[in-house]
């Protein structure tokens, strides 16, 4: 729980930019970031409406704590309706943002796929992937930062809340603006908060020992 609590505060300093990684110049030397630049996420990446031609049967559902997960996996069975033909298909690397709010989640999740090579996902999902000038990985921990809530919340209308899903058009969506690192910092970053996971899953698996 403390190193939990440790990676949080260090994830909210991280990405308000009060803390900084310098990066190395062609010298090998290590030198000062170039200032973060604001993108709207439409600008870095790419929408998927890829329909599942191939009948891929893997239904993915977003949960918030595993990420996106197989639903035979997560609910011991499938909630799908039979023919998927109609659902987008992800590939590895790909991301999708589920509307409804969960705990820790107040403007729902956005998780990319990591688990498995392909999976499908309803429509009711935003689903995209980024172009190679962004760090998918560290896109992952910035949207688990929750630092990207604030702008959310600004074309959230509150009026569907009722039915536990946010009402956040795909074009609003595509326009919330994203505050993003040069590549070799987003990679320090990555690296860096790469490296608190592996020591809280480490000491998750001492614990259960």
């Amino acid at each position: 729980e403390l190193l939990e609590q440790y990676k949080k505060g260090v994830m909210q300093k991280i990405f308000s930019q009060e803390v900084r990684f310098k990066i190395e110049n062609d010298a090998g030397e290590l030198v000062e970031s170039p200032e973060w630049e604001e993108k709207f996420l439409g600008e870095v990446s790419t929408r998927i409406t890829r329909k599942n031609t191939e009948d891929n049967q893997n239904v993915l559902t977003i949960s918030a704590q595993l990420g996106l997960v197989s639903q035979l996996e997560y609910f011991n069975k499938s909630v799908s309706s039979n023919n998927l033909t109609g659902y987008y298909l992800l590939e590895k690397g790909d991301f999708a943002y589920n509307k409804s709010y969960s705990k820790g989640y107040p403007m729902g999740a956005i998780k990319s796929l990591s688990k498995y090579e392909k999976g499908v996902v309803s429509t009711l999902y935003i689903c995209f992937r980024f172009q190679d000038i962004i760090n998918a990985e560290f896109m992952e921990h910035y949207f688990e930062s929750g630092i990207h809530n604030s702008e959310l919340e600004q074309i959230a209308q509150e009026g569907a809340r009722n039915h536990g899903l946010l009402n956040i058009g795909v074009n609003d969506f595509f326009n919330i603006r994203l505050q993003i690192p040069s590549y070799a910092e987003q990679t320090k970053i990555t690296k860096f908060l790469s490296a608190i996971d592996k020591k809280i899953n480490h000491t998750q698996t001492q614990i259960e020992k």
